[in-house]
């Protein structure tokens, strides 16, 4: 079996199975370790994604758990494999944050995206050109160049996919209205929104709805967030960045009571918003006014 959903997404759906081998056998983490001779730490670290699981370990734990089905174990070694491969995003650590790129990693092997931004331009949206103006506050060169880079990698990756996802945005109108660029060229943010209408009329995976300034107030004001959903069975990730009670990009997991806040702030936000067909009316409008 063969998968493009990266190595953070198959070692997530590895370790949600165990785990749940584990419950459906009964076992607690400390009977595992008992059985298999390890610390109990061990099966914490394999659990919890602490530590990578070797093809011997794996085979250890299928054994105690008893799968003896080869197709199902193979599956399970296979995941195991495409965990230990290495990530196209590695080349970014130590210089973006370790939170941000496990985002990433996460992001490149979901099968649907949903997104509220309330002022910027998605960056899985965004033109070269938009996003180097968007980078311009990042005061280190070096970083600025890492971030470009990343923005515009991400959007190839997941269109290389075999089975991209499907990507549904919801933008405030004042992401929009914004002239990015209009001291370095004033074209940027007109060719910005008219690719975003073009790709969202051409491609039936990507959806984009506006909510209009005479919407008035809506919880989009509280911050942008992205809902990632998986093949296989794995549990939503909400990703909130900046969330103000703690000052910070915070990953959390779909037990979480707080991703199902979410996910129906985002259906809240549909209502609000103009329809498909609108919303590319209005930012191919958008763009003529920048260009008037």
């Amino acid at each position: 079996m063969t998968t493009d959903q990266g190595p953070v997404v198959q070692s997530a759906l590895l370790r949600s199975e165990l785990t749940q081998l584990r419950k459906e056998r009964g076992m607690t983490q400390e009977q595992v370790a008992k059985a298999l001779e390890w610390s109990t730490s061990k099966v914490i670290r394999v659990e919890g994604g602490k530590s990578s699981i070797t093809r011997t370990d794996l085979q250890a734990l299928l054994l105690v758990y008893g799968v003896t089905n080869e197709s199902r174990q193979e599956r399970l070694q296979s995941l195991a494999r495409g965990a230990r491969e290495p990530a196209w995003w590695n080349s970014y650590k130590g210089v973006l944050s370790d939170a941000f790129l496990n985002f990433v990693g996460y992001e490149a092997g979901s099968s649907f995206i949903r997104q509220f931004t309330s002022m910027l331009i998605p960056g899985l949206l965004q033109t070269r050109e938009y996003a180097e103006v968007f980078s311009t506050g990042i005061v280190d060169a070096t970083t600025r160049g890492m971030a470009i880079r990343l923005r515009m990698q991400r959007q190839e990756e997941l269109a290389a996919r075999e089975n991209p996802p499907r990507q549904f945005f919801v933008l405030d109108e004042a992401a929009i209205r914004r002239h990015v660029g209009v001291r370095t060229d004033p074209a940027i943010m007109p060719n910005q929104l008219l690719r975003i209408a073009e790709r969202a009329e051409s491609d039936d995976l990507v959806t984009v709805r506006i909510i209009p300034f005479s919407a008035g107030m809506h919880l989009g004001v509280y911050g942008p967030f992205t809902i990632l959903e998986f093949d296989g069975g794995l549990s939503d990730i909400l990703f909130i960045e900046g969330r103000p009670d703690v000052g910070a990009d915070v990953t959390v997991a779909g037990d979480d009571p707080l991703v199902v806040d979410y996910r129906n702030n985002f259906e809240t936000l549909l209502d609000e918003a103009l329809s498909a067909e609108e919303s590319i009316a209005l930012l191919r409008r958008a763009a003529d006014d920048f260009m008037a």
